[in-house]
């Protein structure tokens, strides 16, 4: 059996359980296990999911996960999630679809603290969707928006991602974190020019406008962000001045989460209790799903079938247009099975040295991965974001899937337009790294 055939076999297998309605990580480690039958004897299955699986657990960089969700869980619990809606709602009030713009910035904000697409998104999750179904606009539209604007966590830098592709590419980090704030710009616009216009075609499934507010009123009512505001400014700052890790920073956010529902008179023994509960349940659902991926990504690093992908790709000989679209349906099919970060580390090896006979910029293309790393985040049937979403919603997977589908297309728009105005991605690192 050739690996092309291997690789079906477990995607077939991956969307069977899944359909059958067994939980996402014991589906991931079933396919795993069957991979791994695949290799033969010479490696125990059971021994590979042990280390696996302790490995990418016993992790310092994760802990910053559990942080960050336990920060919008007390942001949420202790009500300081509506006053920041209350706090937005005035200044949106004249924008085609209103407060749907609030996933898109407050995901961009977050990400660029958290650096990571799961965070961002349970974290903004759990403070947006309950005011938004409140305030009845479409949860369709708020789900695929979630969805998409989550992967700002890993566009928008500091990003892990980014750091794993530097030191496989042997670029410079600091370039890569440069060239990733235009990008993650762009695709902001992109969403939030597509939540405008989905409101303007669909002007019965947005609420009615809010009654607007004078200069004054506006400020007043914005004086609640200012709190929130300066918690988040703080831990950005201290990230991007190296002040400290991302765990630390997250640390950071819960002790000033906390400081801030006790200085509003919102913290109480039970809204503690409850905020650390929540965040207990996210983060086990998080790390159990995280846990079967590794050992499906381990078990597809052992039968080769990423590396294959890559070299069969390097052998059709594409122009470079040709080379980026077939790179990019080739990490599209990958994220259907493997996390980024185990996209990144297995494939890198044998797709650098074609993107430098292309004459393609390292550093661009490492732009180009995080982008389509994020379309595997929002397509099914291993779209972490998906399994996040349909967790903290309570609809099925199709349902979310259906609701990504337009901001997957959007960053397909998005890898289209740097791969043809590449300056997007290169002005700020050429500008602070002059040849």
């Amino acid at each position: 059996m050739d690996l092309i055939e291997i690789a079906l076999l477990l995607l077939v297998l991956l969307t069977v359980l899944l359909a059958g309605g067994v939980w996402i990580a014991i589906a991931l480690m079933a396919c795993g296990y069957a991979g791994m039958l695949f290799v033969g004897g010479a490696v125990p299955p059971g021994a590979v999911l042990a280390t696996t699986v302790w490995g990418n657990s016993a992790s310092w960089t994760l802990a910053a996960l559990p942080l960050f969700i336990w920060m919008g869980e007390i942001l949420f619990r202790t009500k300081l999630s509506e006053e920041m809606f209350r706090g937005l709602a005035p200044w949106l009030n004249r924008i085609p679809g209103r407060l749907m713009h609030v996933n898109v910035l407050a995901c961009g904000i977050f990400g660029s603290v958290s650096g990571s697409s799961a965070a961002t998104t349970a974290t903004v999750a759990k403070i947006a969707l309950p005011e938004l179904k409140k305030r009845g606009y479409d949860e369709k539209v708020s789900l695929g928006s979630l969805a998409g604007a989550g992967t700002l966590g890993i566009l928008i830098p500091p990003s892990i991602m980014m750091v794993i592709y530097a030191v496989q590419a042997n670029v410079s980090i600091i370039q890569v974190f440069l060239a990733g704030f235009l990008p993650g710009l762009l695709v902001m616009f992109l969403y939030s020019g597509y939540i405008a216009l989905w409101s303007v075609l669909n002007p019965d499934k947005t609420p009615p406008a809010e009654p607007q507010m004078s200069l004054r009123e506006k400020l007043k009512q914005s004086a609640q962000l200012i709190p929130t505001m300066l918690l988040i400014i703080l831990v950005f700052v201290a990230l991007l001045f190296g002040l400290a890790t991302a765990t630390e920073c997250a640390a950071w956010g819960v002790m000033g989460s906390l400081a801030i529902a006790w200085w509003h008179g919102m913290l109480s023994w039970p809204s503690f209790f409850q905020s650390l509960m929540g965040a207990t349940r996210v983060t086990c659902m998080i790390m159990l799903i995280l846990a079967g991926a590794s050992y499906m990504s381990t078990s597809m690093a052992y039968t080769g079938v990423p590396q294959a992908l890559a070299t069969w790709v390097g052998g059709l000989e594409l122009s470079p247009y040709a080379l980026i679209a077939a790179l990019t349906v080739m990490y599209i099919v990958l994220g259907t099975a493997l996390d980024g970060i185990s996209m990144i580390v297995l494939t890198t090896a044998v797709v650098i040295p074609m993107i430098k006979a292309a004459g393609f910029d390292l550093v661009w293309f490492g732009i180009f991965v995080v982008l389509v790393v994020e379309m595997a985040e929002v397509s099914p049937p291993v779209g972490f974001n998906l399994f996040v979403l349909q967790t903290m919603s309570g609809k099925d997977s199709n349902f979310v899937a259906r609701a990504s589908l337009p901001f997957f297309f959007l960053l397909v728009l998005a890898v289209a337009i740097i791969t043809v105005f590449p300056s997007i991605v290169m002005v700020l690192p050429r500008m602070a790294f002059p040849a």
